[in-house]
């Protein structure tokens, strides 16, 4: 069997311990390299020629990316996953331990397991290269560093950076991590070896000493100020967490243990808390949400089909979603794009858009300002249908009005190649209705982004009946190129997201007209794990979007669908929401520092608001309403399968990722409660609540979405 660690003795009396996992393109840590690491430091232990050692990866372009997730998964009970921590520390422990100094040297990415290897070392080195980041995002994973980091971690950079770290799971690049005391040195990656290697020889002394801010080091002197920092990470992780996430009190405890009560306690507690971690539902949902996108991302969403290069793309209206959509096509995909607009302003608002986000990456040092203008010079601009001829793919960004998107075919059309792409960025037309004005409905694809574009992860891909396998494939791989999770679904109104979304919108409305406050609604739902309650969300994307909306999907897919006619009212008000600082909240000069409630909304819709609801109750009737339309999606093939559904709700609107998605969320639940509960809100309000088909053959089967693990 071949090795993952060699060693290599050098003249000068440094050995250089090179891990390179077999067959992988980046190193990650197994529990069966235990007995082959702790030989290979039993050897070094007798070898009095060894005067230091450098460990290092052999992979071109990663150091450690962290521990094998999968084999979590494998865990069957709590011992098995605290077996796992414990042999971890025992092995960190032993590299710790030993008399000669031990340096890592890190090149790419030192994520995870593979920080917490670095920090059991007495040195560390990394390169200046971008590709360079090291960080512990298992809180991401709804975990904690279980191989000694809640221990190491606060005892080399400090608690409050310590925790940051861990409890955002943020990456730090390698200027942050010299400065913070993380790495003792930053260098080329050219002369990283001989750098680790004269580090080697200085021995531990050379260990960079960072002095803390006057405030950490006050904070940090004794328990009783430790435990001020420790308290007010708690109230900010509950404010953040709504208790709905087990992981982030846990990593607080075991720093607050391990400085407290010594190492040994600290890496005890850690091995109990990571082991509680790995069994608990929320991990497993995170999980299996991790493993879903990473199979993701080797489909090209038209299987057999190979993706067309994409050189240069077109946006079609410079309005904020196509300034978001050409902001990312430069930004991350580095494809040229020219923006068309009508008008001048339009245009100008599109290169203010995207230079403004490239200037926030400039003051934050994430890049030059020479590199923000060479990104810059990626976006061109015109009024009229010039310099589009050579477009590979064009992506429509105008208004949601059906003869106005005939319009833009017929342009793309005349003016661009015969295999040009047209993407629509429509949130609800139905794309075969797009693609009956084309001459080439087999170019014709819907490419649907979610706003703000730039933070928002997801993309719907939406093929019409006679879109082709090769437009498809393209125009994923140009989604993922701008650093989306695309899915593909099929056409229909509302296509998936905001089909399912819209009922989960009309029964907070409902609510909200039977006399529940506006902020009562939005609390239920941010303490069910939406990161932001149907009334704010209802500001942010404009209540006149809204209303468009709604009309399109009623018409199509039946009465369920139907908006409050009460809403009317809010328009006529010309409440559109944050955009023009008039909706269901205050802005502008009238809003405090506290969010506040525009109380005039209620007379508008001519509403008496009543006593509170259990919060419960309130969530609850929203939300099964997004998972019996889901399951009606995947009924009708619109998804085309729970996982996807999963991640576009997950990834398009929020939905809590501890739940894993509306598919594994009704597993979680059992589809005969839920029919049971739908049928009960059905004899309450009427149809609109009537059970899924195939939710109500589940039940009576006892089927699930996902096999029982």
């Amino acid at each position: 069997m071949e090795k993952t660690f060699q060693l290599t003795r050098r003249e000068d009396g440094i050995a250089i311990l090179t891990m390179d996992v077999p067959g992988e393109t980046m190193n990650t840590l197994k529990a069966e390299f235990g007995p082959e690491i702790s030989e290979t430091l039993a050897d070094i232990k007798q070898d009095n020629s060894i005067k230091g050692l450098v460990i290092i990866s052999g992979k071109a372009d990663s150091f450690v990316a962290g521990a094998d997730i999968s084999m979590l998964d494998a865990c069957t009970s709590v011992e098995a996953a605290k077996t796992l921590s414990q042999q971890g520390h025992v092995v960190f422990n032993e590299l710790q331990n030993l008399s000669i100094p031990v340096v890592a040297a890190i090149h790419g990415a030192c994520l995870g397991g593979g920080l917490e290897l670095a920090l059991a070392c007495h040195l560390r080195v990394c390169t200046e290269d971008k590709k360079t980041i090291l960080g512990v995002p298992e809180v991401q994973l709804g975990l904690l560093p279980g191989g000694g980091g809640t221990q190491r971690l606060p005892r080399l950079v400090g608690v409050t950076t310590a925790l940051d770290m861990m409890l955002t799971g943020k990456q730090i690049r390698p200027k942050q991590a010299l400065k913070m005391g993380l790495v003792d040195d930053m260098v080329p990656a050219s002369i990283l070896l001989e750098t680790a290697v004269a580090l080697a020889k200085k021995g531990k002394r050379a260990a960079k000493k960072v002095k803390p801010s006057l405030v950490n080091k006050v904070l940090e002197s004794t328990s009783f100020t430790r435990d001020i920092v420790f308290n007010q990470a708690t109230k900010q992780v509950a404010k953040k967490t709504q208790g709905n996430y087990p992981s982030p009190n846990k990593i607080i405890d075991c720093v607050r243990q391990g400085l407290n009560k010594g190492l040994t306690k600290g890496l005890e507690v850690e091995a109990s808390h990571f082991a509680e971690l790995v069994m608990s539902k929320e991990s497993e949902s995170l999980r299996s949400l991790f493993f879903a996108t990473t199979e993701m991302k080797k489909e090209t969403g038209a299987q057999g089909t190979t993706a067309r290069k994409v050189n240069k793309a077109v946006v079609l209206g410079g309005g904020l979603m196509g300034g978001g959509i050409a902001s990312v096509t430069t930004t991350k995909a580095k494809v040229p794009v020219r923006v068309k607009d009508i008008s001048e302003q339009g245009l100008s608002n599109a290169l203010a858009y995207a230079y403004k986000l490239l200037a926030k990456g400039v003051k934050r040092r994430h890049m030059t300002p020479a590199v923000r203008d060479n990104l810059m010079s990626l976006m061109t601009t015109t009024t009229e249908y010039k310099g589009i001829k050579d477009a590979d793919i064009v992506v429509e960004a105008v208004f949601e009005d059906l003869q106005l998107k005939h319009q833009m075919v017929k342009d793309i059309e005349r003016e661009c190649a015969e295999n040009t792409i047209f993407a629509s960025n429509t949130s609800s037309l139905p794309i075969g209705q797009i693609a009956e004005a084309a001459q080439r409905p087999e170019n014709v694809i819907g490419l649907h982004y979610f706003s703000p574009v730039e933070k928002m992860p997801l993309v719907e891909v939406i093929a019409h009946k006679t879109t082709s396998p090769e437009t498809i494939a393209t125009t994923v791989a140009f989604a993922r190129q701008q650093g989306k999770t695309p899915i593909v679904v099929q056409d229909g109104a509302g296509f998936y997201v905001n089909r399912i979304l819209a009922l989960y919108m009309n029964e907070a409305a409902q609510w909200l007209l039977e006399g529940q406050r506006v902020e009562h609604l939005d609390k239920a739902l941010v303490k069910f794990g939406f990161p932001v309650g149907p009334m704010t969300l209802l500001d942010e994307v404009g209540i006149d979007v809204g209303a468009k909306i709604s009309p399109i999907l009623e018409k199509e897919l039946g009465e369920r669908f139907s908006a409050p006619k009460a809403f009317d009212q809010l328009l006529a008000d010309d409440r559109k929401g944050r955009k023009n600082g008039k909706g269901f909240y205050q802005y502008g000069a009238k809003a405090k520092k506290s969010k506040l409630v525009d109380e005039s909304v209620y007379r508008v819709l001519g509403i008496q608001t009543s006593s509170d609801q259990p919060i419960k109750s309130v969530s609850e009737r929203c939300v099964i309403q997004m998972l019996n339309e889901a399951v009606r999606c995947l009924e009708e093939g619109i998804i085309a399968c729970p996982r996807d559904g999963d991640i576009g709700a997950i990834f398009g609107i929020g939905f809590p990722p501890f739940l894993g998605g509306p598919f594994k969320y009704i597993d979680a639940l059992g589809a005969a409660n839920l029919v049971k509960t739908l049928e009960r809100y059905q004899s309450m309000y009427g149809e609109r609540f009537v059970p899924a088909q195939s939710l109500k053959l589940m039940a009576e089967k006892g089927d699930q979405f996902y096999p029982v693990n």
